[in-house]
């Protein structure tokens, strides 16, 4: 496969795994780590059939983290039911073991997801509203000038159209969005589609000082 990004540590814990399958069903299952770095795993055992690019749940004891698929095994062959999974926020603790230090490896991980905003983290009361009516309050992990990402227990599908209101300081900003990718019992990425010049602005003067906690490009 050729180079990977990181160096993985052996090792076989028990892990479960959760989102949606290619077949738009929820599922929960209990797999096995096959290796594990600082920023992704493989893991094996899996039942169910998923799609690259999918954002899956990932539960270790009672931590649990956001990873992307990024190589699916091929049936009939050695790696039939493994999972390469990327990890979206790499800096949340996750493992309580020690893992190498970066650097890199001969295996190739896949390619990081290009994305043109920064992702800066950050906790900001939100409340969404459906074009059916509904209304949820929930709180936002990351944002961008473009997108963001809403923890929510029971999230929306994807493809709702809602209407944000995001809270900064003592007042809201409005954005008119999409919801990009969903996992169940996480929470809802959501693309900006439509947000005024003077709310974009406050969003931008919000982010500024914390451009240091960005974690990597977002929607």
């Amino acid at each position: 496969m050729g180079k990977r990004r990181e160096p993985r540590k052996q090792i076989q814990v028990p892990v479960r795994i959760f989102g949606t399958d290619s077949s738009g069903n929820v599922f929960s299952e209990a797999v096995v780590t096959v290796n594990v770095g600082q920023q992704g795993v493989e893991v094996s055992g899996v039942r169910s059939e998923v799609k690259s690019d999918e954002i899956l749940g990932l539960t270790y004891g009672t931590n649990r983290a956001r990873f992307k698929v990024r190589w699916i095994g091929t049936p009939g062959t050695p790696k039939a039911g493994h999972l390469g999974l990327q990890n979206i926020a790499p800096e949340k603790p996750l493992w309580d073991f020690e893992l190498p230090s970066a650097g890199p490896d001969n295996f190739q991980a896949p390619v990081v997801q290009q994305r043109s905003h920064s992702r800066i983290e950050c906790r900001n009361s939100v409340e969404l509203h459906t074009p059916e009516g509904a209304s949820f309050w929930a709180t936002i992990a990351d944002l961008s000038v473009a997108g963001c990402y809403v923890e929510m227990a029971i999230p929306l599908h994807r493809g709702t159209k809602v209407n944000l209101g995001i809270w900064i300081g003592e007042n809201k900003v409005w954005a008119d969005g999409e919801v990009a990718y969903s996992t169940p019992g996480l929470g809802i990425g959501v693309k900006f589609n439509k947000v005024s010049l003077s709310d974009l602005d406050r969003i931008q003067q919000y982010l500024a000082p914390l451009a240091k906690f960005a974690r990597k490009p977002s929607f």
